[in-house]
C-alpha cells in the first residue's frame, strides 16, 4: 500500500466581485457592507440591503463570496468556505473584506459609521469583518447565522449586534441563539435579538426592526 500523499497549500491571486449603490448627491455617506448566504449572489443580497435602507442614506456595498459555482439551473452563485482548509479560507475572506473596504474608501466619499450585515453563512463573515475593522465598525446585523467560535473568543471587542432568527429556522436553532446570547452577555457586548414567525428568511418584521436599528446607528 502506498503512503498517503503529502498535502500542501499555496497562496494564489484571485478576483472577487462586489456591488456598490451610492445615494444621490456628492456624499460623504456611511457604509452598509453586506455578505450573502450560501448559494446566493451579491446582487440578491444588495436587494436586501436596500430594504434595510429605504431612504438610501447609506452607501450599500454587497460582497460576493470568492467560491463561485453553478446551480443545476446553471445560475452562478457563491459560497464563503467549506470545512476543507477552513482556516486558510477564513484568512482569505478577512483579507478580501479588508481590501473591499479599502477600495470603497478610495473610490467613494465615505464617512462613519460602518455597519456590517450578514445572512446565513454570511453572518459569520459579517462578525469577522466587523471585528477586524475595529473601532471603525459601529454595528453588526446577523440574520440566520451564529457567532463563530473564533469571534466569540474576542466578543468583548465587538460593536453592538442585532441578531435575527425565525422561530422555524432549521439552520440557526434556538439552542445556538441561546449560546450566542450567553457569549455576548458574558463579554459585555450590547446586543438586540429580533425573533419572528418564519424560517431561514428576510421576514418583513425583521427587516422593519433592522431598518430602525440601523437608522439609530447614525443618530
Amino acid at each position: 500500500m502506498s503512503a498517503a500523499p503529502a498535502v500542501h497549500a499555496i497562496a494564489t491571486g484571485t478576483h472577487g466581485r462586489y456591488l456598490v449603490e451610492a445615494p444621490p448627491g456628492a456624499g460623504p455617506w456611511p457604509v452598509l457592507m453586506g455578505f450573502h448566504g450560501y448559494a446566493e449572489t451579491a446582487g440578491l443580497h444588495l436587494e436586501q440591503l436596500a430594504r434595510l435602507d429605504p431612504s438610501h442614506a447609506w452607501l450599500r456595498v454587497s460582497v460576493q463570496g470568492l467560491h463561485r459555482f453553478y446551480t443545476r439551473a446553471q445560475d452562478v452563485v457563491a459560497s464563503w468556505m467549506t470545512r476543507e482548509d477552513r482556516g486558510l479560507a477564513m484568512a482569505d475572506n478577512l483579507a478580501y473584506a479588508a481590501a473591499v473596504r479599502a477600495a470603497v474608501a478610495r473610490d467613494y466619499a465615505t464617512t462613519a459609521p460602518l455597519v456590517m450585515v450578514g445572512f446565513s453563512q454570511g453572518a459569520a463573515q459579517a462578525y469577522r469583518a466587523g471585528l477586524a475593522a475595529g473601532a471603525r465598525c459601529a454595528g453588526i446585523i446577523a440574520l440566520g447565522g451564529d457567532l463563530p467560535p473564533d469571534v466569540a473568543d474576542e466578543a468583548a471587542a465587538l460593536p453592538p449586534v442585532l441578531i435575527g432568527r425565525g422561530h422555524d429556522d432549521p439552520w440557526y436553532s434556538a439552542a445556538r441563539l441561546d449560546e450566542d446570547r450567553a457569549r455576548l452577555t458574558a463579554a459585555g457586548t450590547p446586543f438586540t435579538v429580533c425573533e419572528f414567525d418564519g424560517a431561514h428568511e428576510w421576514a418583513d418584521l425583521f427587516v422593519q426592526a433592522a431598518a430602525v436599528w440601523l437608522a439609530a446607528r447614525r443618530a
